[in-house]
C-alpha cells in the first residue's frame, strides 16, 4: 500500500483538466485512434524507406559493386566533385550516348588550282575501352608482323578530308589563287634595298637558291662560303656543279669498309651484385687472364679492386677482323665517372681522360616498368581497342591505323585496366557516325595506366605533302628506330664480350642475335636508304646496310634471302620487309645478328638512348599549330591539359 501512496503522489492528485464538457478517460478502455495512428505511421514509413532504398540501388538486388567496376565508369571532367544527390555508381559498365558526338564541320581542299570549302561530318567519340563493347564485325588477330610491318613501301597517302577550316560556311565555296603580278603593278614601287639588306637575304634564303633544276647564274661569280656561318649551317655549294676547297687540300672518298677495317666499340657491363672488377669482367665473356690485368690497373688507381652494385664498367675495344684489343677501361659509380686507363702507344695502360659520356652508361640499369594486371575478366588491350573501335563506328583499316600508332607507347597484350580510355576525333561518310573508305583519324587522345599519347594528323606541304601524326609540339610520334627487326622472334645473345661459337674464344660481340624460324620476314627498323645489299665475305653472309639520318646505319646480317626490290640506293620506310632471317655466312643456326652503327661506332641497339621522330620547324610548325588550335577549340581540349609521351 505504502508503494501505491507513493504512485499517487508521484503523479500527483489533483483531477485532470477537462474541457467542452468532456468526461476523464476510463482507465479501462482502449484508445482506437491512437492506436490506428501509430500503426499507419509504420506502415507508411516502411513503404517511403523501401521506395527510396530501390530507387537508390536503381533496381539492383546488391548494396555495392566491385571497386574496378566503379573506377571504370565515365567521369565527366567538368564536374569531378560529388554533390548531394549525385549519383557515386551506376549500374552496368557501359557506354553512354553522350561518349558520341557527330557534328558538321567546314573543311579545306585543294583541287587543281582552287580551294574548296565545303562541310562534312565527323565523329567525336570518348570510348571506355572496359565497357561491355560488341564489335559489329570479325577483326584480325593479334599479330606484331601485321602491326610493324608493310610488304612494300606505302605510297604517300592523300588528304581526302583536308584542313580544319576557321569560319563555317553554309554552302560551297570556292576559292582560287591567282599568280602575283609581275608586270606592272598600280602601286609605287619600294626604295632600293642597301648591300646590307641584300646580304641579309642571301644568307637567309641562300638554300632555296639551289632548290630544282634551274641555278641562279649570279652564283658563279660569288664565294657562296661567304654567306655560310658555324651558327645557320647553309650550305650553298649542294647544288653547284663546281665545289670550291680551300688551298693545299685534298678530297678523297671515303675508305670502303672491309670485314679486316679496323672497328671500335664500348663494352657496357653493369654491376648488380658485390664482385670484383676480374669476376665482372670474366661473367660476361672477358679472358681471365685479360680480365685480371684491366683490375690490376684500375685497383692501382682506386685503391681496391671490388666493385659495388649500381657501379658500370665501360671498356672500349678495337676488333680487326678476329683480333680484338682492349685500348681502355672506365669505371663509373652511380653514373658518376672515377677513373679511366687507356692504352698508350707501348701498349702500357697510363691514366686516361674521361670518355664522352654514352647514353647508354646512364640506362645500364634502367627497365621497363613491369605491367599492372587488373581486372581478371577484362580482355586484352589489343581486343579492348578493337571492339570499342568498331562498336564506335571506326572502320577496320581505321582501328588498324591506330593501333599501329599505339603500338610504340602501349603493350597491346596487357590486360586492360578499368581506367584506359581513348578519345578520337575523325571523319564519317554520313550521320550515322560510320567511317567510310575516305574517312581518316585525325585527333586521338589516349589514356593506358599511367601512360598519356595525344596526337594530332597533319599534312606537311614542305615534304611532298606527306602525312603523320605529331604531338602538340610538333614532333612525330612514330620511333626514330626500333628496337627489335624480327617482331616474333626472341633474344639469343646481346650485345658485349662472348665466346664466339665457331672460333671458341672471347670475342667482342658487336651486335643482337634474334632467333626464329627460316625465311622470318625481317623488317627495316627505321625509314633510310640501301647502302649495300649482298653477300659479305667476312662472315656475315646475306647482308643488308641501312643508312638513316643523323649518323645511324642498321646492319642485317646471315640473312636467307634479300626481299626484291632491296637493293644500293633504294629508299626503305619503318617496317617494310627488307629480308628473311637464315644462317648464311659464319652461322649456327637461323637467327638474325642486327647491328646499330652510330658515327662509325657499333652500340649496343638494346641499350642506346635513341632520338625522337622528326620534327616540324619553321613554317610547317607554324601550320600545324593552327591545325591544332582549330581542332583543339572544336573539343573543347584545354592545352594545359596536354600530357607529354
Amino acid at each position: 500500500m505504502n508503494v501505491a501512496r507513493s504512485t499517487i503522489q508521484s503523479l500527483g492528485n489533483e483531477p485532470p483538466i477537462l474541457a467542452d464538457g468532456r468526461r476523464a478517460p476510463d482507465r479501462r478502455e482502449i484508445s482506437f485512434r491512437w492506436l490506428s495512428g501509430t500503426f499507419l505511421t509504420g506502415i507508411t514509413s516502411s513503404i517511403l524507406m523501401g521506395v527510396a532504398l530501390f530507387a537508390a540501388l536503381d533496381g539492383r538486388q546488391q548494396l555495392a559493386i566491385p571497386a574496378e567496376a566503379s573506377a571504370s565508369i565515365p567521369t565527366d571532367h567538368d564536374g569531378d566533385l560529388v554533390q548531394r544527390g549525385k549519383r557515386l555508381l551506376g549500374g552496368k559498365i557501359v557506354a553512354m550516348p553522350t561518349d558520341r558526338k557527330i557534328m558538321e564541320v567546314s573543311t579545306v581542299v585543294h583541287e587543281g588550282n582552287k580551294e574548296v570549302v565545303r562541310r562534312r561530318p565527323f565523329s567525336h567519340v570518348k570510348m571506355n575501352l572496359a565497357a561491355d563493347h560488341v564489335a559489329p564485325e570479325t577483326y584480325p588477330n593479334f599479330d606484331p608482323l601485321a602491326i610493324f610491318a608493310s610488304s612494300e613501301a606505302p605510297p604517300p597517302p592523300l588528304n581526302r578530308t583536308g584542313l580544319i577550316y576557321g569560319s563555317n560556311v553554309e554552302s560551297e565555296v570556292s576559292l582560287q589563287t591567282v599568280a602575283f603580278p609581275t608586270k606592272g603593278s598600280d602601286f609605287a614601287y619600294a626604295a632600293p634595298m642597301t648591300l646590307e639588306e641584300v646580304e641579309e637575304n642571301v644568307r637567309s634564303n641562300g638554300s632555296v637558291l639551289t632548290a630544282g633544276d634551274a641555278q641562279l647564274s649570279a652564283l658563279y661569280y660569288v664565294d657562296p662560303q661567304r654567306f655560310s656561318t658555324a651558327e645557320d649551317n647553309v650550305d650553298l655549294t649542294s647544288g653547284l656543279t663546281a665545289r670550291i676547297v680551300e688551298e693545299n687540300m685534298s678530297v678523297s672518298d671515303p675508305e670502303p669498309i672491309t670485314p679486316h677495317t679496323r672497328e671500335y666499340a664500348d663494352d657496357i657491363v653493369p654491376v648488380r651484385r658485390p664482385t670484383t672488377v676480374a669476376e665482372a669482367l670474366t661473367a660476361v665473356g672477358y679472358p681471365d687472364g685479360k680480365a685480371k690485368e684491366i683490375s690490376g690497373y684500375l685497383q692501382t688507381r682506386l685503391g681496391d679492386a671490388k666493385v659495388e652494385p649500381g657501379d658500370v664498367l665501360r671498356i672500349g675495344v678495337i676488333q680487326e677482323g678476329e683480333m680484338v684489343l682492349v685500348v681502355r677501361a672506365s669505371l663509373y659509380r652511380h653514373g658518376d665517372h672515377q677513373v679511366t686507363v687507356a692504352l698508350d702507344d707501348h701498349g702500357r695502360f697510363i691514366d686516361g681522360q674521361e670518355p664522352p659520356m654514352l647514353a647508354a652508361v646512364q640506362s645500364a640499369f634502367s627497365d621497363q616498368a613491369p605491367q599492372i594486371m587488373a581486372g581478371r575478366d577484362l580482355p586484352s588491350v589489343y581486343d579492348g581497342i578493337y571492339r570499342a573501335a568498331l562498336s564506335y563506328g571506326m572502320s577496320k583499316e581505321m582501328t588498324a591505323l591506330l593501333v599501329k600508332l599505339l603500338a610504340s607507347n602501349v603493350d597491346l597484350q596487357a590486360q586492360l585496366r578499368p581506367t584506359d580510355k581513348i578519345e578520337a576525333f575523325f571523319s564519317v561518310a554520313d550521320e550515322e557516325g560510320k567511317a567510310g573508305k575516305d574517312s581518316e583519324l585525325l585527333y586521338v587522345d589516349a589514356h593506358f595506366g599511367d601512360n598519356d599519347t595525344r596526337f594530332y594528323r597533319f599534312q606537311n606541304p614542305a615534304e611532298d605533302n606527306s602525312v603523320d601524326y605529331f604531338d602538340q609540339n610538333g614532333k612525330s610520334i612514330r620511333q626514330f628506330l626500333l628496337r627489335s627487326p624480327v617482331p616474333n622472334a626472341r633474344m639469343t645473345s646481346g650485345f658485349g664480350m662472348r665466346a664466339h661459337p665457331i672460333l671458341g674464344r672471347a670475342l667482342m660481340h658487336t651486335g643482337t642475335d634474334w632467333a626464329a624460324p627460316r625465311g622470318t620476314p625481317i623488317i627495316a627498323t627505321g625509314n633510310g636508304i640501301v647502302e649495300k645489299a649482298g653477300w659479305d665475305s667476312g662472315g656475315y653472309g646475306n647482308q643488308t646496310l641501312i643508312r638513316h639520318a643523323n649518323g645511324y646505319v642498321s646492319s642485317y646480317n646471315h640473312q636467307s634471302a634479300i626481299a626484291r626490290g632491296v637493293r644500293e640506293g633504294a629508299k626503305v620506310t619503318q617496317g617494310q620487309v627488307i629480308g628473311y632471317v637464315g644462317s648464311t655466312g659464319q652461322s649456327t643456326g637461323a637467327h638474325l645478328h642486327y647491328e646499330l652503327i652510330v658515327n662509325g661506332t657499333k652500340v649496343d641497339a638494346m641499350k642506346v638512348r635513341l632520338p625522337g621522330g622528326k620534327s616540324l620547324e619553321g613554317p610547317a610548325l607554324a601550320r600545324f599549330e593552327d591545325e591544332r588550335k582549330r581542332i583543339d577549340a572544336l573539343l573543347n581540349t584545354q592545352p594545359d591539359e596536354v600530357a607529354s609521351r
